[in-house]
């Protein structure tokens, strides 16, 4: 592209100074030779005006005379009747220029000049023409080559950024060079990165958050089906089916609020809801787990509050403390519910060293963890929590005590406009 328009600029340059310069030639070259012309006459009229008067006060007409009256390098002839003719400066040789010019005492002058003059001065201006034009071609190539650097590195630049792009290197360059067009490529190309960065950290966080959240349910529902497996009493086998099944649809509703949550983390499906349902579908998830662990976990406070949010949300939430609680953790894990306000609180507490000083106000952060986990757990609780219009904080670091706040009044469905009024 650079050889390209290099080649291009230079071409239209010659192409100029081909039209021009060979007209000022031919208008430089005629001007000279008119001029060398006027001048030759207007000598041969001078000369014959001066004898003109030396003859009519009778004064001595000479070559001797006449020689200081002209020019340099020019020759000149009188003629007076009755004389012999008066030649003036030295005969040039080859091609000449020359006027005749008559007296009114019937003299007549002759003036030449070579016209080497005339081509010397052709020569000369030639020369300056072509050194401008010389310096015109160099000065246009500085300019193309500039030109195009300008306009052939941005385009480099944008291809590395695409070619980034492609392979899966999706930061913005956030550069740009002076030119409309090639910014507005640039604009488009660090739109396209910073969407693609974000498609790319929604998906490892879908991907982390799914990971997570699947977890457990399905080592619950895997210990149910083994204990399927090790039982012939048809009554166990049946308790155990029921709550196989209905931890098969909290998974289906945790991939649903996952893939809801990777769309659009605001949208949110909040119903009205039986609190204490949720809390006791927990405590029976866990309580397994818990006895494991030489542990017990509890549920007290106000009873048969109605909350609004998602069930399914809420229990994620639920469970992702209970299992904070029972990695880090000690002694008996507690829930207790109470009302302040307007909204239903469900505060999950243990009898364990409770949060370090140092990670309290970053406990829920991605990647913020007390020990070997993930740190992905709070962090996917809050955002559950905040999709319905709850929220999630740490009451208390030591003992811990963490808060779930839920509203306990529907919110007010928006009306839609009439299209009528304006």
């Amino acid at each position: 592209m650079r050889r390209r328009l290099i080649q291009s600029t230079l071409a239209v340059v010659l192409v100029v100074i081909a039209v021009f310069g060979v007209s000022l030639v031919i208008v430089e070259t005629r001007t000279i030779s008119s001029s060398a012309q006027e001048r030759v006459d207007s000598e041969a009229l001078r000369l014959a005006s001066i004898v003109d008067s030396r003859l009519l006060g009778d004064a001595t007409v000479n070559a001797g005379i006449l020689r200081h009256q002209m020019a340099d390098g020019q020759y000149a002839v009188i003629g007076i009747p009755g004389k012999p003719p008066i030649q003036v400066g030295d005969k040039p040789s080859g091609d000449v220029i020359h006027s005749t010019a008559k007296g009114e005492q019937g003299e007549t002058v002759r003036v030449e000049e070579p016209r080497s003059s005339v081509t010397r001065e052709v020569g000369r201006t030639l020369l300056i023409i072509g050194l401008v034009a010389l310096l015109a071609v160099v000065a246009a190539v500085l300019l193309a080559v500039r030109q195009a650097n300008r306009l052939a590195s941005p385009l480099t630049d944008l291809a590395e950024t695409a070619e980034r792009l492609g392979s899966g290197d999706p930061r913005p360059r956030h550069k740009r060079y002076g030119v409309p067009e090639l910014d507005r490529v640039a604009d488009v190309l660090d739109g396209s990165a910073e969407r693609i960065a974000r498609m790319l950290t929604a998906e490892r966080r879908l991907a982390a958050d799914a990971s997570h959240q699947l977890r457990t349910p399905l080592t619950a529902l895997s210990m149910r089906l083994e204990e399927i497996t090790l039982t012939d009493d048809p009554d166990t086998v049946k308790e155990e089916a029921n709550v196989a099944l209905t931890q098969v649809e909290r998974l289906t509703d945790v991939v649903d609020r996952l893939l809801t949550n990777a769309r659009d983390p605001r949208t949110g499906s909040a119903v009205s809801f039986d609190l204490d349902e949720v809390i006791q579908q927990q405590i029976a998830e866990w309580r397994p787990a818990y006895r494991s662990a030489g542990r017990a976990i509890v549920s007290s406070g106000k009873r048969h509050l109605q909350a609004v949010g998602t069930p399914g949300a809420v229990a994620q939430v639920l469970a992702a403390l209970i299992e904070n609680s029972l990695m880090h953790g000690g002694g008996t894990v507690a829930l207790r519910t109470r009302v302040t306000g307007n909204q239903a609180v469900v505060e999950v507490t243990d009898e364990g060293s409770g949060v370090p000083a140092d990670l309290g106000a970053r406990i829920f952060e991605r990647t913020i963890s007390g020990r070997n986990s993930t740190g992905i757990g709070l962090a996917v609780a809050r955002d559950l929590a905040e999709a319905d219009g709850g929220r999630l904080e740490l009451l208390q670091a030591q003992p811990p005590v963490f808060g779930l706040f839920l509203s306990r009044t529907p919110p007010l469905k928006r009306q839609p406009e009439d299209p009528t009024v304006r």
